[in-house]
């Protein structure tokens, strides 16, 4: 019985059997009759399933050989399987057993197949149907939520551009990260690429779709279609899949909220793509047998080959993605060695017939993609829930799969039968090394080499007759002093009132006599008997030594063999290269999902984490996909047949030969969808661009007439002094400017104002030019005191420094006598005589405005700082985020033009850790208000700033925020109320489901103003803080 010929039956045994497949993997549970049972109660919703079976608490039986071969011949349980075919000399054990077991699954899936026949719908696809309408609503809810909560478009459509030919990122809608992985991982397949882009509906259904299935299908591949487009020719860094998404939403109606599971969404994408292909496929080869790509692209065959109470059975099936156990195996070599031999086989290819029972799994066609997953969840009955395996497990980046082809099945018994018998060989060598190394009888073991070695060197040591209690003397009375009531010591008086207090002199008491041996030695050995003990226990020593090393270097001989079983040519013939690795970060019941997949054209590995698409490495992947290393593994495997390199190969043009790219590869009604989409986004640069020109002039107008006005009214202050008491500030600058008249006045012969002018700007010059050359502490920081300091660090242009420095000597508070007011005129002279060509005044403003940003900065960082130290982290942290993102703004421009980025890292990382553990705190306390209030700091402060951390890539700063997931991921584990549970439930997802988008802020918090003065002062006092804390905090 082919696929093509009973699709309908077919796809109905294979989701009832997938639904019992999961139920079993979730619950633990093996009786098949129970299984059916919670299914039909539950109406085929596997968490009401799962809740049914755990709340019965009933003691399990296990299965029996007979019924466990049995429900494998109906349909294998460990795949997920499109069809099977029998050959005609396999025995049916199905066929005529009418016994209860197996009237409840014939019920039970007539069942299925009557609801499938009614709504072209399966009790699976209802019960995927929750989680992804979830992702939907959580989608739409994220839109009614407060202004931090929300994740946001910059509004720069700049930030959002694609740059050169980068890959472009997919949008994370609502708890759709698993969308992105998956869809990134096949869209990276060029062939699966090419064949959804060239994918055109049969012509008889385009006006109305016959069925349910055909009108959910059809509509899902052309947004496909339009994804993938836009992911080929867009302008954008990132597209939105929403659409695709809403999709599958229309298709499954609940409201049930969780996140979506990456092997069965894959499983039912790749679903709904063979029925659309084969639905083309029948019509473009009508009286044919028809092929479907997606069948030959993603499905594989084995030979499951067994034996039941000495009767032989075979049997053929088809996987797709074929799944496999994590939990006590170390490498993907061992879990599949395990999921191809079930049972006892040693009866499989004996001769004689024996009541031993057991199978072998072959593969006879595999497909050109072949997928594994990885099941790392298991279900504690105790908790009552499904609980993540963070085992490590080692996969290689190429597979060579020859061992478990049933073309090699009698070399391979051959190998396995000797890789066996060194196994359990080496298990005994491995015990014999064990007593070596660790020697003894009692609970303390010690390598056997050491203790001869230590009993030589009691031996030797120098013997003594003097006990080792002797020279203690217990006799004496232990000295006391008294405590008076001021608290000091005093000699005993023997009145009543004092305390007496022992004089403990650790020193002293403990210090051996000096004829007292450090080690133990024995009292009385004649040079006879140790010459003779010596030479025992050299001997001894060198024969254990010898011994050890020939049992490791056995061991790691049989290591080797073991490692090179499979490594001649004969079986490397079926090479299969890494394609994508989609890992999973968190726990059970939440965590994020991102994909690294390889690039063959650059010889690299990319990281796809929803919007962000980065360059990454061999190294990065091992760390995030193996496991055992933090709660992020891999959970699902794509490799590729290395031999058919069409999976991957770029298109060309036949005619020109030239590789096709961008909207080249699309067919013209998508080139024509992609051309609009990027006249769209076009406008949208124009329009922002615009926008930015008028303000631009704007400021340009509004900064000329600020600038004129300070000319021109003497009233004003210099242009970089914004404070609210100029008072202090130009009574400051007045003291600067008159002392470097007078200095100059007393050097000058000359004593025209001009001269005089020129006398003490050079001075006033050579002063700040000493400042800004002088190496000074954190704390005593010279920009700060004056514009000119700051600009010679930054090296503003000459012409800049003099206009400042004119601006500087024009002001009207120098006017205090004659000889300032004549220097203040010549000065407002030759700022007038300035001709436009000389400064460039855009550049002016635009050095003083820096000016302006940078003591803004310092304000944001000082109050930070002092907020912190007072331990207000709440007010502490937006004020520490909003210095670190100014400065950083500012470094960008050059070394000198902020302050110490890693110092303000350091205090942003800490302050959000702080918060985080106030408000776990405040969690664990379980009273609803602290709940409430640690939820709040963490979903107003704490989460959205994660990105920031991420954003960089920051070894340490990517250590906090996996600290944070870490502490609230821990609770999972843990006995707590079910108001408790439900509120981290929903929590987490935001804590994990973190990519580099950033969310957006509350508004910087509003400053206060300083003279230059108290800036200076209460600057130096935080930063002389600072500097005692230790090495570490500064």
């Amino acid at each position: 019985m082919t696929v093509e010929q009973n699709v309908l039956q077919q796809h109905s045994q294979k989701h009832q059997q997938t639904l019992l497949n999961q139920l079993r993997e979730v619950t633990g549970t093996t009786d098949i009759q129970l299984l059916q049972q919670a299914l039909q109660v539950s109406n085929g919703d596997l968490a009401e399933a799962v809740a049914f079976l755990t709340e019965k608490n009933a003691k399990v039986p296990q299965q029996d050989e007979a019924t466990y071969y049995q429900t494998s011949q109906v349909a294998n349980d460990r795949y997920i399987s499109v069809g099977s075919q029998a050959d005609t000399n396999v025995i049916d054990l199905t066929g005529d057993d009418k016994d209860d077991l197996q009237r409840a699954i014939a019920l039970s899936l007539e069942e299925s197949n009557r609801a499938f026949r009614e709504t072209g719908i399966t009790d699976e696809e209802q019960a995927i149907s929750r989680v992804l309408e979830a992702s939907i609503a959580e989608n739409k809810a994220s839109l009614k939520r407060t202004h931090t909560e929300v994740w946001s478009d910059s509004p720069n459509p700049h930030d959002r551009k694609r740059m050169d030919n980068c890959p472009v990122g997919l949008k994370n809608v609502g708890n759709t990260c698993w969308f992105s992985a998956v869809i990134q991982s096949l869209f990276n397949l060029l062939e699966f690429q090419r064949l959804v882009l060239h994918y055109s509906p049969p012509a008889r259904v385009q006006d109305l779709p016959r069925n349910q299935k055909e009108h959910r299908n059809l509509p899902f591949m052309q947004e496909l279609r339009n994804l993938f487009s836009l992911m080929v020719g867009s302008k954008r860094k990132y597209v939105d899949p929403s659409r695709a998404v809403e999709i599958l939403k229309d298709a499954f109606k609940s409201s049930e909220s969780q996140q979506q599971d990456v092997s069965e969404f894959t499983h039912k994408l790749l679903d709904w793509l063979e029925d659309a292909f084969q639905m083309k496929a029948e019509e473009d080869r009508e009286g044919e047998k028809p092929k479907n790509p997606m069948v030959e692209l993603f499905y594989g065959r084995f030979l499951a080959v067994g034996v039941l109470e000495g009767k032989k059975f075979e049997n053929t099936e088809m996987f797709g993605q074929y799944p496999l156990q994590v939990n006590g195996f170390k490498d993907l070599h061992e879990c599949l060695e395990a999921a191809m031999i079930e049972g006892e086989i040693e009866s499989l290819h004996s001769a004689e017939n024996s009541a031993r029972s057991g199978q072998e799994h072959w593969f006879t066609e595999l497909p050109p993609v072949l997928t594994f997953e990885l099941s790392r969840f298991e279900f504690n009955q105790a908790l009552g829930r499904p609980e993540k395996i963070h085992n490590k497990l080692e996969f290689p980046s190429m597979l060579y799969m020859d061992r478990y082809m049933d073309r090699n099945r009698d070399i391979t018994r051959i190998k396995r039968e000797e890789i066996r018998r060194l196994k359990e060989h080496l298990t005994l060598l491995q015990q014999r090394l064990e007593r070596y190394l660790s020697y003894g009888s009692g609970p303390k073991r010690f390598p056997l080499a050491d203790v001869l070695q230590y009993a030589m060197e009691f031996a030797s040591s120098k013997p003594v007759c003097t006990s080792p209690v002797e020279d203690i003397d217990t006799s004496a009375p232990p000295v006391f002093l008294c405590l008076s009531e001021q608290g000091s010591l005093v000699p005993p008086d023997g009145s009543a009132t004092q305390q007496r207090v022992p004089i403990h002199k650790p020193f002293t008491q403990s210090r051996l006599p000096p004829d007292l041996p450090m080690h133990p030695a024995p009292r009385h050995i004649t040079e006879e008997e140790l010459r003779v003990l010596e030479g025992c226990l050299h001997r001894w020593r060198s024969e254990v030594e010898n011994d050890t090393r020939d049992l490791q270097g056995s061991i790691s001989r049989i290591h080797r063999t073991i490692e090179m079983m499979y490594s001649d040519k004969s079986m490397m013939q079926v090479p299969y290269r890494l394609h994508a690795v989609l890992v999973h970060e968190g726990q059970a019941n939440a965590g994020h999902y991102w994909a690294y997949i390889y690039d063959p054209h650059q010889r690299r590995w990319m990281k796809y984490n929803d919007i962000s698409v980065t360059k990454s490495s061999w190294e990065e992947l091992v760390r995030d996909s193996f496991g055992g290393y933090r709660n992020a593994s891999a959970y699902c495997l794509m490799y590729i047949n290395d031999k058919k390199p069409f999976l991957i190969e770029e298109e060309f043009d036949k005619e020109t030969g030239q590789m096709l790219s961008g909207l080249d590869k699309l067919p013209p009604d998508l080139k024509q969808y992609v051309k609009e989409d990027n006249e769209l986004f076009d406008k949208e640069i124009e329009e922002w661009d615009a926008l930015q020109a008028r303000k631009a002039q704007q400021e340009k107008l509004a900064l000329a007439t600020a600038a004129a006005s300070t000319l021109a009214a003497s009233s004003q202050d210099p242009e970089y002094m914004e404070q609210p008491s100029p008072t202090n500030d130009s009574k400051h600058l007045q003291e600067d400017m008159e002392r470097a008249i007078s200095k100059a006045a007393a050097e000058q012969e000359e004593r025209s104002p001009e001269a005089l002018l020129n006398a003490a700007i050079k001075v006033e010059y050579t002063r700040l030019l000493r400042f800004a050359q002088e190496d000074t502490p954190p704390e005593k920081d010279y920009r700060l005191q004056h514009i000119i300091v700051y600009f010679i660090q930054n090296q503003a242009p000459k012409k800049i420094l003099e206009r400042t420095l004119l601006t500087q000597f024009a002001d009207r508070n120098l006017a205090f006598d004659e000889r300032c007011k004549s220097i203040m005129n010549v000065a407002r002279a030759k700022l007038d005589l300035i001709k436009p060509d000389e400064v460039n005044m855009d550049e002016y403003e635009m050095w003083h405005q820096d000016y302006r940003n940078f003591r803004e900065t310092t304000i944001f960082m000082m109050i930070g700082l002092e907020l912190f130290q007072k331990r207000n982290y709440v007010e502490a942290l937006m004020y520490l985020i909003y210095s670190y993102q100014y400065n950083r703004e500012l470094l960008a421009k050059g070394l000198y033009r902020g302050h110490d980025e890693e110092l303000l890292g350091y205090y942003r990382r800490e302050c959000l850790l702080k918060l985080n553990e106030q408000a776990a705190a405040m969690f664990e306390s379980g009273e609803e208000p602290e709940v409430t209030t640690g939820l709040g700091i963490m979903n107003e402060l704490v989460v959205p700033c994660i990105p920031l951390l991420l954003v960089h890539d920051a070894e340490k700063d990517l250590l906090a925020v996996e600290d944070m997931r870490n502490r609230w991921c821990s609770y999972l584990g843990q006995e707590m109320e079910s108001n408790l549970q439900e509120k981290l439930t929903d929590f987490l997802p935001k804590l994990l489901d973190c990519s580099t988008e950033i969310k957006s802020f509350h508004d910087p918090p509003k400053l206060p103003t300083y003279s230059t003065l108290e800036l200076c002062e209460r600057f130096n006092r935080i930063m002389a803080t600072l500097s005692r804390a230790p090495t570490e905090c500064r």
